[in-house]
């Protein structure tokens, strides 16, 4: 059965395919750069919000250098560069590190700017009680972050996921470059990388129900 110049059975057929070869590859590595950028991501933003300069300008270095070099650029660095100085990583290994250090860049100033939005007076507050910063910091201030972070966090997310398909450049077989190796076998371009934008979208359409419902539910805990 065909729809247009679509050929419907060919779809039933490379959807198995890419969905198990490719959408669950991807699906790994964006949870793992989620978790792991969002350890760094709260590390830097600590480091830049933190009243002793050096660790400050650390922190700002860290953002100003990852942001400013493309993801692609990156990746080439950890694959294909580190070997010339002895240290060789996986393709899977080099795509996580690359995302989660890009990633953890643009979280932190994520993190940082919802931290700053928290009035400077709870801060004081919660040290005149006798807190220490990290105390204030951990137990006023990042949990009252949360509900303000989700809806920059789940961009943030979301474009992490789109961003494993530049890993492929680096031999990493995900969603796209599955979809490339099928393109090389049934040179179908048209049926094939539709379906895997609809993949794409449907991975992102749940990402963004997640953190919608999130959202709604933090919304009803605080009596919004």
């Amino acid at each position: 059965m065909t729809f247009g110049p679509i050929d419907i059975e060919f779809l039933l057929t490379i959807v198995p395919l890419l969905i198990k070869q490719g959408a669950v590859i991807t699906l790994e590595l964006t949870l793992a750069a989620i978790f792991f950028g969002t350890i760094i991501g709260l590390f830097i933003a600590l480091l830049k919000i933190s009243r002793f300069k050096p660790l400050a300008m650390i922190g700002a270095l860290y953002t100003w250098v990852i942001r400013g070099i493309p993801l692609l650029v990156q990746l080439y660095i950890l694959y294909f560069g580190l070997p010339s100085i002895g240290i060789e990583l996986s393709a899977k290994t080099a795509a996580i590190t690359g995302l989660s250090i890009c990633g953890g860049a643009y979280i932190a100033e994520i993190i940082r700017a919802g931290i700053q939005s928290i009035d400077k007076g709870q801060m004081e507050a919660a040290l005149s009680l006798g807190m220490s910063y990290g105390q204030a910091m951990r137990r006023v201030i990042l949990p009252q972050t949360y509900r303000r972070l989700l809806p920059p966090m789940s961009n943030e997310f979301i474009a992490l996921m789109k961003d494993t398909s530049l890993v492929s450049v680096i031999s990493m077989v995900e969603l796209l470059r599955t979809g490339q190796l099928l393109n090389t076998t049934y040179f179908r371009s048209m049926e094939i990388y539709i379906t895997v934008g609809l993949i794409y979208l449907a991975m992102t359409t749940i990402f963004i129900y997640i953190f919608n419902s999130l959202e709604k539910r933090l919304s009803v805990s605080d009596g919004n």
